[in-house]
């Protein structure tokens, strides 16, 4: 298997046959997968696999060697640069292990950012804000900026920044890494459920079974290629 699901129709995203080293060390080496609109896929594998690297080839951070990566049947390698800034200003939302809030913005201001860089007025930015981070049960840490508020809490700022432009996929990477246990389910159980109601695809890269049971599919990454986890009879 090739982290393709079986029957699929024309995929929202996908990696096709993807190399990609850094100097002698080999990343990728044929990783291939598949993500379907609304789907909630989860990337497996241990530090050094070569999921990161996978992520970073589908969100068009990083280009592969060779192999396509294809975003509703585009190359992303056939767009220019600005084209591939403007889908992960729009199409794309991104959760990172840490966060990576700006400290000097209120946790509103954070959520609004990506609303504001793309003109929308500030009023109607920040009130689209205030009901991600109500439906992220955070509304009450609005006002303060991230480093006076927990690390749970400013996880799920984090992922109210990432729907707040309501995208098209979401590249999670290591969502609850920093996180202890109770902190990570609760963020992954609000995270999988927002972004299910607002129909966004998620590609969660974890290396914690217990983080990608919260996904319809899994994919596993060994020795930078890919294949898909089977359920257990």
């Amino acid at each position: 298997m090739t982290g393709q699901p079986t029957g699929a129709g024309t995929p929202l995203l996908a990696a096709e046959d993807l190399h990609r080293s850094f100097g002698p060390t080999r990343a990728l080496a044929g990783a291939s997968l598949r993500v379907s609109a609304g789907e909630v896929l989860a990337v497996m594998g241990s530090s050094g696999s070569g999921k990161s690297t996978l992520l970073h080839c589908l969100a068009g951070i990083t280009r592969p060697d060779s192999g396509r990566v294809l975003f509703q049947g585009r190359d992303l390698a056939a767009l220019s640069d600005g084209e591939r800034s403007e889908l992960r200003r729009s199409a794309f939302g991104f959760v990172f292990q840490f966060g990576q809030l700006v400290p000097e913005l209120t946790c509103l201001e954070n959520v609004a950012l990506p609303l504001r860089l793309g003109r929308l007025a500030r009023r109607e930015a920040e009130r689209r804000a205030t009901e991600w981070l109500e439906r992220l049960e955070v509304a009450d840490v609005a006002g303060k900026r991230p480093g006076e508020v927990s690390g749970g809490q400013g996880q799920r700022v984090a992922v109210a920044r990432a729907l707040v432009t309501r995208p098209q996929v979401i590249f999670a990477d290591e969502p609850t890494g920093a996180l202890d246990s109770l902190n990570g389910e609760r963020v992954m159980r609000l995270f999988t459920a927002a972004a299910r109601e607002s129909g966004a695809a998620v590609l969660l890269v974890t290396h914690e079974t217990r983080v990608a049971a919260y996904s319809d599919r899994e994919v596993v990454v060994r020795d930078g290629r890919t294949r898909d986890l089977e359920p257990a009879a």
